[in-house]
């Protein structure tokens, strides 16, 4: 029986010893590869890591805009829609300037010319222009655009910029001729040719988690 239990003996000390001899050879390396892992997380952990990324960008806004001055007198509050492109040429973490190229369509609601020629319109000795009533105006404008970061997110900064504007006629040339410079008494000229436009705002910009998208308003 004690010959059995030796030889029982003698016949496991070899897988143990390989055992051990298996972990002291392995286990070494394993806990290197994990300190390196771990000081590569503390050297990231360290960084400055900017999470909006910024460049070449496209721009759709949505909105409503109003006539100031002498055309409020005939032309009501209306829609805007621009689609545009810029790109960030100075880019830091607490300023950015970019420069922007869009397309801007409005509409809107205006007095009928009769009303217009009733008494308001500079034809009927007001101070507003005459016009067709509703409008629509084409405009391509060009900006600059600067922002300042009080926070990574976030972006609140003004924009300037320059353009031309086009308001042609909804209805036939044959008709206005006939019918709206007729009540008129002459042509106002407001439909034809571009006019100059020129911008000037405040913006503000929130930079969303979803990689390249941000909201705003301008």
């Amino acid at each position: 029986m004690k010959t059995f239990l030796l030889i029982a003996i003698a016949s496991l000390l070899p897988v143990q010893i390989a055992s051990a001899q298996a972990y002291d050879e392995y286990d070494d390396p394993i806990d290197e590869e994990s300190e390196e892992a771990r000081q590569e997380k503390q050297s990231k952990k360290k960084q400055v890591v900017r999470e909006v990324v910024k460049g070449l960008y496209a721009k759709a806004n949505v909105g409503t805009s109003i006539y100031l001055g002498r055309f409020a007198g005939a032309t009501k509050a209306g829609t805007t829609t621009t689609l545009g492109i810029g790109s960030e040429f100075l880019d830091q973490e607490t300023v950015s300037m970019a420069w922007e190229v869009g397309f801007t369509q409005g509409v809107h609601n205006g007095l009928s010319y009769e009303q217009q020629a009733d008494g308001g319109c500079q034809f009927a000795g007001g101070e507003y222009p005459c016009h067709q009533g509703d409008l629509r105006t084409y405009t391509i404008l060009a900006a600059v655009e600067a922002s300042t970061y009080p926070s990574r997110r976030i972006g609140i900064g003004a924009r300037l910029g320059a353009g031309v504007l086009s308001s042609p006629l909804l209805i036939d040339e044959a008709a206005y001729q006939a019918e709206v410079v007729s009540e008129f008494g002459g042509d106002p000229g407001f439909h034809g040719g571009v006019k100059p436009i020129f911008v000037f705002g405040p913006t503000f910009e929130y930079y969303s988690k979803l990689s390249h998208f941000s909201v705003g308003i301008d």
